[in-house]
């Protein structure tokens, strides 16, 4: 008969929290959200621990870096209720997420790459209303305006009717902004970027950024498969 890990050793609170450089409120926090199953008492009150509960805190602590700490909660809180096919899915879900942000940086890349210096696009004729340049984008109008006051788009207004005109420069613009945006970069990241590209009309300025995205898109990989192996060892201490 196989052992029982929940009978394998006494642990306090102090003693997974130190093995993790974490607090025991910490601990006592991530059994009360489910990341831990249910501890049993002594009968002054005191939790008991056991190495079953160590290696649901390595599975949950691996899990953080690639799912994120509400994820990581959810897929260990969807274990330890009996709900394995349910921590499936959102782990599934991670790694669609990863899948769509290594699109998105290809887009960018794809996008940089036809780049035509910013004022031959900047000539183009016509151009588009803020609502259907935000529809086209799938953000609100309000993005768009608060990307303008960041100094990210910069569109002329309508003499007639006061409305923003957004020219080819400006979707250009508000495209790589969304796009960045996506990609985890603060505004006040992106904004000096544009202007280089409009100054410049080339892909030099973006160079580091993009290197940093494939770098940082890799690391949440080898964190997905880190994870994914820690969350193995534990279902398998715990017959899943």
């Amino acid at each position: 008969m196989a052992p029982n890990p929940q009978n394998g050793g006494r642990l306090r609170p102090v003693d997974l929290a130190r093995g993790h450089g974490l607090s025991t409120q910490a601990v006592r926090n991530y059994e009360e959200a489910g990341v831990l199953p249910a501890a049993d008492r002594t009968p002054h009150g005191y939790r008991v621990y056991t190495p079953l509960h160590a290696a649901a805190l390595r599975a949950f602590l691996a899990l953080v870096p690639g799912h994120g700490h509400p994820a990581a909660t959810a897929i260990m809180r969807a274990v330890n209720e009996g709900a394995p096919e349910e921590a499936y899915r959102l782990i599934d879900g991670s790694h669609v997420q990863l899948l769509d942000d290594r699109r998105t940086l290809q887009a960018v890349e794809n996008a940089l790459r036809d780049l035509e210096p910013g004022p031959a696009m900047a000539s183009a004729p016509g151009g588009t209303f803020i609502g259907p340049l935000a529809e086209q984008l799938g953000i609100r109008p309000a993005t768009l305006r608060k990307w303008e006051r960041a100094g990210l788009v910069r569109p002329r207004r309508d003499p007639l009717t006061g409305y923003r005109v957004y020219d080819a420069a400006d979707v250009r613009d508000a495209r790589l902004a969304h796009q960045l945006r996506r990609g985890g970069y603060l505004l006040e990241q992106i904004a000096p970027l544009l202007a280089q590209v409009r100054a410049a009309g080339g892909l030099e300025p973006l160079e580091a950024a993009l290197s940093d995205w494939h770098g940082r898109l890799s690391a949440r990989g080898r964190a997905l498969l880190a994870g994914a192996a820690e969350l193995e060892a534990y279902l398998r201490l715990i017959g899943k």
